[in-house]
């Protein structure tokens, strides 16, 4: 079984689940892999780049240690990030406190899963041990379908709660106060036959979704929820679950924790100026550049980069028949115009 400790090793992954990897690394907007997006490892080389892909190679092998969560960096490198990129990790007990205040709103009731515990040297939280009950008009079904976005994720603290993002302090799963987490402990109570445990677990990954410029911390945020899957399971039934189940997890996970400029929702450093090449009346060429009229304009509607894509998945595909509605992720704001 996979060694679930705060870094979670690409060889590893490689050795006991084959291609799972290759799915985390996945694009579905290009149907390439996902990008550097940073200038952090460009002392590597030139498949270190910024706007190169994420290859398997570039981090497994002799490169496994490359890519590492955020608290292992060197206080540097952190800083760094921090400045140019505005990287900021927010510690668990903060998370906790936001994703309170939403089951709050939800349940219409407060400290549903736990009591939030502020003192002068630590914050923490002490778990409800009781069974979650749920409104009149709500069951736990609904919870798990309910749809939950984190926005600029980095390693996805409010999604899973696997560690704390600024002490690289573990937590085990019982304690866990990420939105998946939630959603797994609702279903770990509800929940006894396998078969419709995994189905209760793939509607709680259809419904969490999640975004991020960096391609390293987009892998770790990947990594951290299919890993998330593979503990929860251990922790209901005391082993692992099948490798296609896995494989499964890892292909929602790819389409809905996706690459993109935030400000933009475009693939990073797609947007720019378009060279058009045509002929005139005399045959002569002629050479037009266009510009980016999203970035000059600061709309989201009118960039001319890579628009990304998710799905909805309770609707079919209406040109493959197939589960799992494509949209574009801009399309789901009204225009401006």
């Amino acid at each position: 079984m996979l060694k679930t400790g705060i870094d979670i090793k690409e060889n590893e992954i490689v050795k006991l689940y084959p291609d799972v990897l290759d799915i985390l690394l996945l694009d579905q907007t290009t149907k390439n892999n996902i990008l550097w997006a940073t200038d952090n490892y460009e002392h590597l080389g030139e498949k270190y780049h910024f706007t190169a892909q994420i290859l398997p190679e570039l981090i497994t092998g002799i490169n496994c240690n490359i890519i590492m969560p955020r608290v292992k960096k060197n206080i540097f490198l952190q800083q760094s990030r921090s400045k140019d990129m505005a990287e900021v990790f927010t510690p668990s007990w903060v998370c906790n406190e936001q994703n309170n205040l939403i089951d709050n709103a939800w349940f219409g009731n407060a400290n549903v899963f736990n009591t939030g515990i502020k003192k002068i040297d630590t914050n923490s939280w002490i778990i409800n041990k009781n069974k979650i009950t749920f409104p009149e008009n709500k069951t736990w079904k609904d919870y798990v379908s309910d749809r939950r976005l984190e926005i600029a994720c980095g390693e996805a603290p409010y999604l899973t709660s696997r560690y704390d993002t600024t002490t690289g302090e573990f937590i085990p799963v019982e304690k866990r106060i990420g939105i998946l987490d939630r959603k797994f402990r609702v279903i770990n109570e509800n929940v006894e036959n396998i078969e419709e445990w995994f189905d209760a677990a793939e509607t709680a990954f259809k419904s969490t979704y999640a975004f991020e410029y960096h391609g390293d911390s987009l892998l770790i945020a990947r990594e951290a929820m299919l890993v998330t899957f593979i503990e929860n399971y251990y922790y209901k039934f005391i082993g692992e679950p099948l490798l296609k189940e896995i494989q499964t997890i890892a292909y929602i996970v790819s389409w809905n924790v996706w690459q993109m400029d935030g400000l933009k929702g475009v693939i990073p450093k797609t947007c720019g100026t378009k060279t058009i090449k045509s002929d005139n009346l005399f045959g002569e060429s002629e050479i037009e550049r266009i510009q980016c009229e999203g970035c000059l304009k600061e709309n989201m509607f009118k960039h001319n980069g890579i628009y990304c894509w998710i799905k909805n998945w309770n609707n079919k595909d209406p040109e493959t028949e197939q589960e799992g509605q494509k949209i574009r992720f801009v399309d789901l704001f009204k225009s401006k115009e």
